[in-house]
Order: C-alpha cells, then sequence, then structure tokens
C-alpha cells in the first residue's frame, strides 16, 4: 500500500493543474484580467442554450452550383468555336451534359481538342498528372461535356472554402462578437452567434447569394410576352414586375466599397457603391450612351432598384435608393462589401434561445446540480460517516478536475454537458461504494486495516473498470452518432468517467492509506450511522426466476405495444418541423392562439403550456416543400405571434428541414443497434458466453420498457432521448457487471456449489452495493427531473426510471436468465460427456471380442 513519492508528486501536479485551469471560471473577465499573467485565462465556453445566440447549419445548393457550371461551359465552349470559326448547329444542356452539334467531321475533331482545353485541373489529384474537371467524349456525331466526379467534388470543396470565407467576411462587416464558423461535413457550414440575433436577418446575411448585376430595362409594352434575351423580373419590395435584358451591362465583381449612409435631399437610407477603374469607366460609357433608359440594379434575381439615367456618371460611384430601413441597408451593403457566394446556401437547420432563457437555464442548471451533489454528500455521510467524507472530497475533485480539463481543451458547455457532470457525479461515487463495500467485507473476515484496504481496493478495481468501460463505449457511440449538445454530454461523461478512475482510486487509497498510518489502526469500522438495506440477507431470489422473467417480458410486450399504438412523441429532431417557446405579455388564451395559427396554413398544429401560464410551446409540422418551406412558414408563424401580441417575445426557437430530421433520425437508431453487439462482444471477452447473452436478453428488456416509459408519458423523444436510452443501457450493463463480477469469482472459489445456490449467494453478498449505488445515481439526477424543466427532461425523467429498471433487472431477469442458460450448457455437457463415455465403452468391449 505504499505510494513511490514520485508518483505522489505526479498526483499533485496534476491536481493542481486541474484546480488553477478551473480556477478562471469564478471570475469575470475584467477581474482575470487583473491576475497574475502565470494564472491561466481560459474559461469554459458557454454553448448557445446557456447563453442565448443563434445556430444554423447551411448546405451548400450543389444543384444551382452544377446549373452555374454548366451554363459557363456553354457560355465559353460558344466562345471558343466561335474564336476559331467552328460552325456548331447548337449547343444547349441536356440532363446534366453539354451536348455539341456539329455537322462536319473535321471541325468536330478540331472541336474536340479545344473543348478539352476548357476543363479546369482538379486541385484534389496530388499525385500523377493532373486530371481535368470535365469528360470530353464524341457520340452519335456529338460532343458531351460532362463533369467529372473528381472535378464536381474539388469544385463543391473550393465552393466550400469561398462560401466559409465570405460567410465569415459578412459576419465580420455587421460586428457580432465570438462567431463560431465551420466546416461540417463535405457540403455544410457551421455558424454558431451568441446573443440576441433575429433570425430573418441573419438567413438573409447568409443565405443570400449577393450576385449583383446591372442591366438595362427594355421597353415591352404591358401584357404581351416578353422576346428571347428578355426576362421578367419582381422587385424586392413591392413585388413590381420590370422587363429587364439578360445581357449583363455590368458586372458586380467590380464593386470595390459598400456603405450604408443617407440621401441627403430625401433623408432616407440608400446604399453607396464605389467601382474599380475598369468598372468606373464601364459605368460612364453605359450611363453616356443610355441617358433616358431606366437602368436595373439586380440582386439574386429581383431588382433592388431601377432607377433612370438623368446625365452620364463618371465618378465610378453610385446609390441604391428603395424603400429600405436601416438594419436592410446595413445588411444589404454588407452582402455587396462581402462578395458574391459561388452557390445559394440553404438553411437546413436553425435553433435560437433568448439570452434570457439563457440565464434561466444556467441558473436551473446550477440548482439542480448543486442540490444533486448535496444529496449524494449526505447519503455518503451517512453510509459511511468519515469515511465518506474522504469519498466527498474525491467527488468534489472529481467535478473540479472535469472543469479544469473543459477549460483547458476549449470545450462548450451545453446543458446536456451539465447534465453530464450531473450523472458523472452519480458514477463517480459508485466507485467508492464498491471500494468501501469490499473493504467492510474484508473487515468481516478479520483482515487487520492494511490487509483489508489492500485487498478491498484491488479486488473492487476490477469491477471498476468493467463498469466504467461499458460507460465509455455508449459516450464513445454518442460522441460518434450524435451532434451538437449530445456530443456535449458526451465529453462531459468521458471526462468524468476517465478522471473518476483517478480521484476515486488513486487519491482515495493515498487518503485512507494515510489516515490508516496516522492513527495507527489494526481494524477498519467503516459502519453506517443507520443501515438503509439489510445485511447478510439469505434471500432466495431464483425461486422466483420464472416469475421475474415472466412480468418482465409481459411488460415489454406491452411496452412494443404501446410503441405501435398510440406510439412515441416523436420531436423535430426525428420528423422535422418548426418548434417555437413564446412567453406572453399576460396569461396565454391557447383557444385564441390556436385558432390564429391554425388559420395560417401551416397543417397541424400543438400548443402547450410549459411552467407559467404565460409561456407556451408551439409546434408546426414539418412543410412540404423542403428547407425553404420551413423558412416561409417560421416567419409567417413570427409575424403572427407579433400580431397577435406585440409584447410577446420569442425565448427559443428551432427549424429542422427534412434532410437533417432523416438523417438524425438514422444516427440515433444506429448508435442504439450498434450499442447492443459492442456490449455484447466486452462481456463476453471479460466473463463469457452465457454471460454475454444473459446481459444482452436483459438490456433488450430494460430498453423496450424504457421505449414503453416515453409512450405512456408522451415525453419528446428527440436527441436528447436517445441520449437517454444509451445511457440507460450503459448504466445497465454498468450495473450488471457488478452482480457479474462477484458471480466470476464464486465460481473460482466454489466449485462444486450447485448453480442456483451460488447465484443466490452472489446476489445476496452484492445486494446492498447494488441498492446504494442505485440510489447515490438516482438522488444525484432527481433534482433535475423535478426541476429541470422542459429542456432535460426528456433526458433526467427516463434516466430516474432506467436506474430503477436497470437495478431490478440486474437481479431479477439477468441472474434467471444466466441460470437457465448455464443449467442448459451443463445439462448438454452432460450428454455429451455420457454419450462418450458410452461409445467408449462400446470400444472396449469390440476389442476384448
Amino acid at each position: 500500500m505504499r505510494t513511490p513519492r514520485w508518483v505522489m508528486v505526479c498526483y499533485a501536479i496534476i491536481v493542481l493543474a486541474g484546480i488553477l485551469a478551473a480556477l478562471p471560471n469564478l471570475f469575470t473577465a475584467q477581474q482575470l484580467a487583473s491576475l497574475p499573467s502565470w494564472v491561466p485565462k481560459q474559461q469554459v465556453t458557454l454553448g448557445l442554450d446557456l447563453r442565448g445566440g443563434a445556430h444554423l447549419v447551411l448546405e451548400v445548393d450543389e444543384a444551382a452550383l452544377r446549373t452555374a457550371r454548366l451554363q459557363s461551359l456553354v457560355q465559353e465552349a460558344r466562345n471558343t468555336l466561335r474564336g476559331e470559326r467552328i460552325e456548331n448547329q447548337s449547343i444547349r444542356v441536356v440532363d446534366g451534359v453539354v451536348v455539341v452539334s456539329i455537322a462536319d467531321d473535321a471541325q468536330r475533331a478540331r472541336a474536340v481538342e479545344l473543348l478539352r482545353s476548357l476543363g479546369n485541373p482538379v486541385s484534389s489529384i496530388s499525385f500523377g498528372s493532373a486530371q481535368s474537371d470535365i469528360d470530353v467524349s464524341v457520340s452519335e456525331g456529338r460532343i458531351r461535356l460532362s463533369l467529372t466526379e473528381a472535378g464536381w467534388a474539388d469544385r463543391i470543396d473550393s465552393a466550400l472554402e469561398q462560401s466559409l470565407e465570405i460567410v465569415r467576411q459578412r459576419i465580420d462587416q455587421v460586428g457580432v462578437a465570438e462567431p463560431t464558423i465551420q466546416r461540417v461535413g463535405s457540403d455544410r457550414l457551421l455558424v454558431q452567434l451568441p446573443g440576441l440575433q433575429d433570425p430573418a436577418r441573419l438567413r438573409e446575411l447568409l443565405g443570400s447569394t449577393a450576385k449583383m448585376t446591372f442591366h438595362m430595362v427594355a421597353n415591352v409594352p404591358e401584357g404581351q410576352q416578353p422576346p428571347p434575351g428578355i426576362s421578367l423580373l419582381p422587385d424586392a419590395k413591392t413585388g413590381m414586375i420590370y422587363a429587364i435584358e439578360d445581357r449583363v451591362a455590368l458586372d458586380g465583381e467590380r464593386l470595390t466599397d459598400a456603405r450604408s449612409g443617407f440621401d441627403p435631399t430625401t433623408n432616407r437610407p440608400v446604399v453607396t457603391f464605389k467601382f474599380d477603374s475598369v468598372g468606373s469607366r464601364q459605368f460612364a460609357e453605359i450611363t453616356r450612351e443610355n441617358v433616358g433608359r431606366p437602368f436595373a440594379i439586380v440582386l439574386d434575381g429581383k431588382v433592388l432598384s431601377a432607377p433612370v439615367i438623368e446625365e452620364p456618371i463618371v465618378g465610378g460611384s453610385g446609390q441604391i435608393r428603395g424603400n429600405f430601413t436601416i438594419e436592410e441597408t446595413a445588411v444589404l451593403s454588407a452582402l455587396l462589401r462581402a462578395g458574391a457566394l459561388p452557390a445559394p446556401l440553404t438553411v437546413i437547420e436553425e435553433r435560437t434561445v433568448g439570452p434570457d432563457l439563457g440565464s434561466d437555464v444556467i441558473s436551473m442548471g446550477l440548482f439542480t446540480g448543486l442540490a444533486g451533489f448535496g444529496l449524494v454528500v449526505a447519503f455518503m455521510l451517512v453510509l459511511y460517516r468519515g469515511w465518506g467524507m474522504i469519498a466527498n472530497f474525491a467527488l468534489a475533485l472529481n467535478v473540479i478536475l472535469t472543469i479544469g480539463v473543459l477549460s483547458f481543451i476549449g470545450a462548450t458547455l451545453t446543458l446536456p454537458g451539465i447534465a453530464g457532470i450531473i450523472l458523472g457525479i452519480g458514477l463517480a461515487v459508485d466507485a467508492n461504494i464498491l471500494i468501501n463495500e469490499r473493504i467492510r467485507e474484508e473487515t468481516r473476515k478479520g483482515a487487520s486495516a492494511f490487509v483489508a484496504l489492500d485487498h478491498g481496493f484491488k479486488r473492487a478495481y476490477s469491477t471498476i473498470v468493467d463498469a466504467n468501460v461499458t460507460s465509455l463505449i455508449v459516450t464513445a457511440l454518442l460522441f460518434m452518432f450524435g451532434s451538437g449538445p449530445v456530443r456535449g454530454f458526451a465529453i462531459t461523461m468521458m471526462l468524468g468517467i476517465a478522471i473518476s478512475m483517478f480521484t476515486a482510486v488513486a487519491i482515495v487509497r493515498i487518503l485512507m492509506t494515510e489516515v490508516v498510518r496516522r492513527r495507527r489502526l489494526k481494524t477498519l469500522h467503516i459502519e453506517p450511522l443507520f443501515r438503509l438495506a439489510p445485511e447478510g440477507t439469505k434471500i432466495s431470489f431464483m425461486r422466483a426466476r420464472f416469475l421475474g422473467i415472466g412480468v418482465s417480458i409481459l411488460l415489454s410486450v406491452a411496452s412494443i405495444a404501446l410503441f405501435v399504438k398510440p406510439g412515441l412523441n416523436y420531436g423535430i429532431d426525428f420528423v422535422g418541423g418548426i418548434q417555437v417557446e413564446v412567453e406572453t405579455s399576460q396569461p396565454a388564451d391557447l383557444a385564441q392562439l390556436r385558432e390564429r395559427i391554425g388559420g395560417l396554413g401551416l397543417g397541424e398544429v400543438s400548443l402547450q403550456n410549459i411552467g407559467v401560464d404565460s409561456n407556451v410551446l408551439i409546434r408546426v409540422e414539418r412543410q412540404a416543400g423542403g428547407e425553404e418551406a420551413q423558412t416561409a412558414a417560421i416567419e409567417t408563424l413570427r409575424t403572427e405571434i407579433a400580431a397577435m401580441d406585440p409584447g410577446a417575445s420569442i425565448e427559443r426557437s428551432e427549424v429542422v428541414g427534412p434532410k437533417v430530421s432523416g438523417e438524425l433520425a438514422q444516427s440515433g437508431v444506429l448508435a442504439v443497434v450498434i450499442a447492443s453487439p459492442a456490449m455484447l462482444a466486452y462481456i463476453w471477452w471479460r466473463f463469457e458466453w452465457n454471460f454475454a447473452i444473459g446481459a444482452i436478453a436483459t438490456l433488450v428488456l430494460d430498453t423496450t420498457k424504457t421505449i414503453g416509459f416515453f409512450a405512456i408519458t408522451g415525453l419528446d423523444f428527440n436527441l436528447t432521448a436517445i441520449a437517454a436510452l444509451l445511457t440507460i443501457i450503459g448504466y445497465s450493463v454498468n450495473d450488471k457487471v457488478v452482480v457479474y463480477d462477484r458471480m466470476r469469482e464464486n465460481l473460482r472459489l466454489y466449485k462444486k456449489m450447485q448453480l442456483r445456490e451460488l447465484i443466490d449467494l452472489s446476489i445476496n453478498q452484492v445486494l446492498t452495493r447494488c441498492i446504494y449505488t442505485s440510489l447515490t445515481t438516482f438522488l444525484c439526477l432527481l433534482p433535475m427531473a423535478i426541476w429541470g424543466g422542459s429542456a432535460v427532461e426528456s433526458f433526467a425523467v427516463p434516466m430516474v426510471f432506467g436506474i430503477v429498471i436497470a437495478t431490478s433487472s440486474s437481479i431479477f431477469i439477468a441472474a434467471p436468465i444466466l441460470l437457465l442458460l448455464g443449467n442448459w450448457w451443463r445439462h448438454r455437457q452432460g450428454r455429451s460427456q455420457g454419450a462418450e463415455r458410452q461409445e467408449d465403452a462400446q470400444i472396449a468391449k469390440e476389442v476384448e471380442t
């Protein structure tokens, strides 16, 4: 039990470094600036659900990007062939391929060579000769230009990188502090903006292509079909239709600056712009040659303004006038300064949280966390008195080190992350209970203080490792298949589990050893103030094995029936749609709200009060028409809420498009499906095949009952629910490992004992331990389940239910299944050995004959 001095020094350095890393979170930014330079300044970053802000996921419109590339190929092919005087019958796009028709064979062969030069080299090819992004082939007298897969992937990658920089410039132009802008996958961008943001303004700022061009307005009589080369475009504000020449008179790429300001004559908001030298010369020529004609300024297919040219403009600058607000001119000027996106960005997921709601969530998280921590501390004092204080010290150190590591790695703390820390408190103290109960057993056997301490830690260690590995498997799956806050939960859980192995084993062992050594204790008395569970029970659990399995199967069948009908209350994470939390100025009239919103033509609408009467949760079904339809619907809903109650505020809103919801549902189901084989493989490796099958069979029964709980309570089944389900799976296996570990130990000690008696003996030996470990996790999560609110109820409430189910199933289901499998296997081995003996006897008789 002696620890080398260098190990003690390493432990001390780790603890001090963790405390120093966590220390900045106790100070404000101003206070941190006044601290010495050697003190770390990195704090845990609060997620948007805690401090308020907007979270958007944007996807590159591949269809628009492909169309633009094909159209540019058509124009390049036409200009190239015209320059070489090669006559063509037609150049057009057919089924995603540019088709060039040339009658003359000689000219066609020459055209193929010329058209091959139109391809751009693929930058992703780093070895060998450079490849083109287009493939040129000849079929049936026609030249076909198609985009290669490598070229297309390279173009999407380039477009995304360019979009990333342009989005960053646009956000910088409007002055948003501490934005997070990063790539997600091969064709998406994640944008997180803290603080109160206007979602409509954000979508306009981020999703608009901002491709500005200047065109002459054609003179087409009203009511007549415009001739080729003329398009009808609407006014961006009034919807008035203009006949615009398709030919671009001047490209917006020639702009060098754009600023919002005011017209000195009308004092109305305008946008002033300025061209470069080439653009200024072109602009002067256009205005000189077209005095008296309307000149349209077009942005993304809509006419911003179409002023009449009164005189030549030679200064290279101009104004965009219109019925703009100050905010609109600020956004428009920012768009023009940053430049045009290479392709439109579609908002496929949007989540916004108001700062007031974020501060309430922080208060709730701190309150429920401290309440859970306090209950666990009190429980440990009741169980182990002074020795419980050592466990509580290790528990506090675990929380501090977890926050320190989160600060050090620059992690973002979300509400599910707080839930992960709280759950980690319950799981961390489990190790101390396992150790203390083992020490008590050794003491009852007559072991001295040091021997009991040594054997207690050694024999509890393998159980602690096995239990924690099963939890780590689940959290790793959550990190792999989860997104956003769910990943935050997984990170805090993984850190909490890993750090608990250090605090609950290494630190506690050193502290307990020092107490024993300094007090010169001969024996260890770890006794509770009063007993919460009976000692030395001799209950015959296996006598009721068929009843336990039968009741469990019956409940699981009922849960499956509830899953079919009425089914789960799927959240918008999985079905898509809109969810808005509104705080009205007066107690909400749900009937009036339902009538007004139901008349908007948005499909099925559900409303419910959450918390006080003035807080209403509004859900609108997924709109037909893709992501754009969801965006239009949320704007309609916001406008209607403002019209009904001008004093109402939208505290939180979520918009999930059909594409994202489908991906989230697939990832959630995949994570749950993979969890079972992963657990099976680990338990099979650590124990035996019958232990693994027993655990997985019980796990299936526990999981179906949890699904039934979601169905019967009507709780939202969303990403948070998937996190709860996977955590319950991990906890269930964790609990069964404690029972299995004792059975494995007794199988070695009592080789001739009947399996039924051995299982009963093992369960009675760990019964107190199972109850205590479950109670600590239960008490830890109980405050969050009661006071956590709607944001975490899909996690905390099922977890409380799951703890009860997991503990009871370890005793009444997993053990009986193990007995049935063991008896079957022994009976099979007995028959096999009997057949072998008969065969040996027959062979011996034949030999004698």
